[in-house]
């Protein structure tokens, strides 16, 4: 009797690395997963060591390994967290800390260029907007005030570029995160117009090859075969940036429906597929992303709210550092789950919370480097469980604004990412939004859509359509209403919302100068 064969799936994200293993029939076996360390400061400053990601990533897949005891892995997927900057030597060796999505120093370099005809250029040729968040800015960041590390960086990659690297050897990127950086998603890679747009053709050998995962795959190499548990040569994928794997796993392809996916997780994702020729029109806001979607003729349109679920751990923390100020100590999953069952019981709509908590300001559906988040229109009786709830119609009063700018939301909903487990979350979210929400369930939709495309890669599958049948539509759960008493609640909220951001720039830079002089920079 052969072995059961297994496909191992990465997913490097920003708090959080995962591994699952998966068998060929699309069943996870065993999952492992560890917390990822990441340093913020002031000035708009977050980084993440290369190498201790690196050695994170290992140990995780490790402990997969070690679960597995006579199984036969047939092959290894890579995804990761997007943006950002991972730059290494000739000799393979990071030549800083890497910069993160979160980063928003490159904020005042990307005003610039929205500001200039650039901006529109770009946009019309990549389908993104440019923001403080993606490589390209953070490259031109670095030559202003790291150049010693640009002249040293011979490559520059994003996270799971940087661990498909330590896997194989190989200088890749995949199309996803090629395209919407650098390039053009009609072309599906690079576009010197593009390049020539941001101002980065004299760093245009930097940029690493693209590689599609769905039809080329790379060995795995002996050093990381040993440190692994794994055997030299087995077939390593390089999947989509982890959003596209995230909307791949979480139904938005195959299952036969007008379906979209909302990620809630450090980062808060929209997504609607669309065919290569539609088009917005021309004068459409510089937000959002257009990325490759690993289906021939297919892009994901995506509007972004930069941070999510990192609203909801600063409220937690606060309540945290609370308790310990009192003298007793604190659990911040305890927190989180006595605030939680708290919020049903709070009035709707007791105030309104924009959560644009991030350093980096926010990029969908706008790009201000300087937006901050606000909580607006309370009086005394706002109390912790209704503050809680305001950051969670926040978040979906933000989903609603973000489907508006792409033409609407689909008709069903995947929610994914870690507030997706909060039967609140989901009931606040499927009102403010009016449509109908689901969960899939999964183990981590990012490392299933990296698993599929390795399965589509490796002729385990014949095409994605197949896989998604096979594997993703049994995990789909029941579609669940919205309230339609709450979902009338909430409908005058979503332009007054809008109205309500559309107001705050101002003060935003405003006060973003005030901060800036404060603090010397």
């Amino acid at each position: 009797m052969s072995a059961r064969q297994l496909i191992i799936a990465l997913d490097a994200g920003t708090s959080m690395m995962k591994a699952v293993a998966l068998d060929i029939a699309g069943d996870p076996v065993a999952i492992e997963s560890r917390r990822n360390q990441y340093r913020e400061a002031p000035g708009g400053v977050a980084e993440q060591d290369m190498a201790r990601t690196w050695d994170e990533a290992a140990a995780t897949i490790a402990a997969v390994v070690e679960k597995l005891d006579d199984a036969e892995v047939v092959g290894l997927a890579v995804t990761g967290q997007g943006d950002g900057t991972w730059l290494i030597d000739e000799a393979g060796e990071p030549v800083g800390p890497a910069l993160l999505w979160l980063d928003g120093r490159a904020g005042p370099i990307i005003e610039r260029i929205r500001e200039s005809d650039a901006g529109r250029v770009i946009f019309r040729e990549s389908g993104t907007g440019p923001a403080a968040c993606q490589q390209s800015g953070q490259l031109l960041w670095l030559a202003e005030n790291r150049p010693e590390q640009i002249a040293r960086a011979a490559t520059a990659m994003h996270c799971k570029d940087w661990l498909y690297f330590n896997l194989t050897g190989e200088r890749a990127t995949d199309p996803s995160e090629g395209s919407f950086t650098f390039g053009s998603w009609r072309k599906r890679g690079y576009s010197d117009v593009t390049i020539d747009a941001l101002g980065l053709a004299k760093y245009r050998h930097m940029l690493p090859p693209v590689t599609d995962g769905t039809r080329v795959h790379h060995a795995l190499s002996r050093a990381a075969a040993r440190r692994l548990g794994l055997t030299p040569g087995l077939p390593v994928v390089l999947g989509y940036v982890d959003v596209v794997c995230s909307a791949l796993g979480a139904g938005i392809y195959g299952t036969g429906e007008d379906c979209g996916t909302s990620i809630i997780g450090s980062t808060g994702m929209n997504i609607r597929l669309a065919d290569d020729d539609f088009d917005r029109p021309q004068d459409a806001p510089l937000s959002g992303y257009r990325m490759v979607f690993p289906v021939p003729g297919k892009t994901a349109l995506l509007q972004s709210s930069l941070a999510a679920t990192l609203n909801i751990d600063w409220l937690v923390g606060i309540a945290d550092q609370a308790v310990r100020m009192a003298g007793h100590s604190s659990d911040h999953a305890s927190m989180l789950r006595v605030l939680d069952a708290a919020v049903l019981a709070a009035t709707p709509a007791q105030a309104m919370y924009h959560p644009y908590i991030s350093a980096a300001g926010e990029r969908g559906p706008f790009t201000d480097a300087r937006a901050r988040a606000s909580l607006a229109g309370f009086d005394r009786s706002l109390d912790l469980p209704g503050m809680m709830r305001a950051i969670y119609e926040g978040l979906a009063l933000g989903a609603a604004d973000c489907y508006a700018a792409m033409g609407g939301a689909p008709s069903v909903i995947s929610i994914t990412g870690g507030a997706s487990r909060s039967d609140t979350m989901r009931r606040i979210f499927a009102a403010v939004v009016n449509r109908k929400v689901r969960i899939i369930k999964e183990h981590g939709s990012g490392a299933l859509g990296a698993a599929m495309i390795a399965a589509v890669s490796l002729g385990i599958m014949p095409d994605m359509a197949h896989c998604a049948k096979s594997w993703v539509v049994p995990l789909l759960g029941e579609t669940e209403t919205p309230d339609p008493v709450l979902a009338a609640t909430y409908a005058p909220l979503v332009p007054v919302y809008q109205d309500a951001r559309g107001a705050m720039p101002g003060f935003w830079h405003e006060f973003g100068r005030f901060q800036e002089a404060r603090h010397g920079h």
